[in-house]
């Protein structure tokens, strides 16, 4: 695969488009960066604010800390630090900087300004809407699809910006359905590195500095922390521990960035630890941890494509197996074990649920992990999942499209019924 070819620049594009950096949990960010874009339209602090989103935005802010919030969950604290201390040109980092101050002021805001939240039944996964007043003037700012895909913008009456969140390229994104295992093993094997190095060194820059943060913290349920002292410090336990610390600190609310994949910072340090980890064990160059690590980033967009941004399908699993397939392309650089890493991992726990962003997501990252390194031993001792078993395809890509299909239309009931027990207190 060839600079210039059409798939070659688009992996490159999808890599760019995927591995930006994020402070806290995506989704109570995407809400943030929403409202305080909302402020700025409406041009100064409202006196009252309308909050709505679908049920999977709600299920994902529900639990999570937001940082520069001194520790408040939920989705009035998520809007109200957008709406008082939010840059919106800094798109998932828009409170990267706040003062103690600003705190204080988004406390203030939160006793004074009522923020009702409302169920945003558009029938889209994806979808916030954050309406700011300041006595008969107003702004509406909606998002959709994605974290940043601001879809409609007015101002008193007045329609800024208004596109159809479903119309083809309203995303403005690279076209993720041009990934195949095959193109992507070609891809990351002929890539000039100084076209993806930027993003790859700074995703393990952030994501390896969080990770730290966890084990030498006190954050969540320390599980990354706990598996080094339950089971040692051999390089497999690593590989999960710094992954899972990466997650115990940013679910807490932590407030050192994550360079994120498919919209998740927790998918993003999946993704980073255990490559950063086997290649620092197994003395590999900077040229092949770099390309592991590519490996392991398009690996798992490409299975969580199908799926879709937001699902009861817990993206664990998919990160964890695109994890598994740049530690196989580690050990052995073998193409065969780098898809069967992945098809036995997807194989075998595509049924862990996303119930939402909080501490237990750290714990179902170490089952990702393990799923994918484990799925590369069975194939070494000879041992795979083969067309017939469950949701096993004929050949890898038909796995992935299965896992889609299970993960986008079959658990569309389970996602219902996972918001249902959350917001309805059930």
């Amino acid at each position: 695969m060839k600079k210039g070819d059409l798939k070659y620049d688009a992996f490159v594009s999808i890599l760019n488009e995927e591995l930006v950096p994020a402070m806290g949990c995506t989704e109570p960010i995407s809400l943030a960066f929403v409202a305080a874009k909302a402020r700025e339209v409406l041009g100064c602090l409202p006196d009252s604010v309308e909050v709505g989103g679908s049920g999977s935005i709600i299920k994902n802010v529900k639990s999570v800390i937001v940082p520069h919030t001194g520790g408040m969950k939920g989705m009035e604290a998520a809007a109200a630090i957008g709406i008082v201390a939010g840059k919106s040109d800094r798109e998932l980092e828009v409170i990267a900087d706040v003062s103690e101050e600003q705190i204080k002021e988004m406390r203030d805001f939160l006793d004074t300004v009522p923020i009702k939240v409302y169920h945003q039944n558009s029938g889209l996964v994806f979808d916030i809407v954050v309406k700011v007043s300041k006595g008969d003037s107003y702004a509406v700012v909606r998002a959709a699809n994605n974290h940043t895909n601001i879809v409609h913008i007015e101002r008193d009456g007045e329609v800024l910006l208004d596109r159809d969140p479903m119309a083809e390229g309203s995303e403005q994104q690279t076209d993720r359905s041009l990934l195949s295992m095959k193109d992507i093993w070609e891809f990351i094997n002929d890539v000039d590195l100084d076209d993806i190095r930027t993003v790859l060194e700074t995703q393990i820059k952030y994501n390896t500095a969080i990770a730290q943060e966890g084990m030498d913290g006190n954050w969540g349920a320390n599980i990354g922390k706990t598996l080094i002292k339950t089971y040692g410090n051999d390089v497999r336990t690593r590989a999960k521990a710094y992954a899972a610390a990466g997650s115990d600190a940013r679910m807490s609310g932590c407030e050192l960035p994550v360079v994120i994949n498919s919209g998740s910072g927790n998918q993003g340090i999946t993704v980073t630890m255990p490559v950063v980890v086997y290649a620092e064990e197994l003395h590999k160059t900077e040229e092949e941890k770099l390309r592991a690590l590519a490996l392991a980033n398009l690996v798992s967009v490409h299975i969580k494509t199908p799926i879709g941004v937001l699902s009861a399908y817990c993206g664990a699993v998919s990160a964890g197996a695109g994890a598994g397939a740049g530690v196989a392309y580690l050990l052995d650089k073998d193409y065969e074990e780098v898809c069967s890493a992945v098809n036995n991992a997807i194989s075998a726990i595509s049924g862990i649920v996303c119930d939402g962003a909080k501490a237990s997501c750290a714990m179902k990252i170490v089952n990702g992990i393990e799923a994918g390194i484990f799925g590369a031993d069975m194939h070494k001792n000879g041992q795979d999942f083969v067309s017939g078993d469950g949701i096993v395809g004929t050949d890898i890509e038909q796995t992935i499209a299965n896992v889609g299909k299970l993960g986008k239309e079959g658990m569309e009931g389970t996602n219902e019924e996972i918001i249902e027990i959350m917001v309805g207190g059930k």
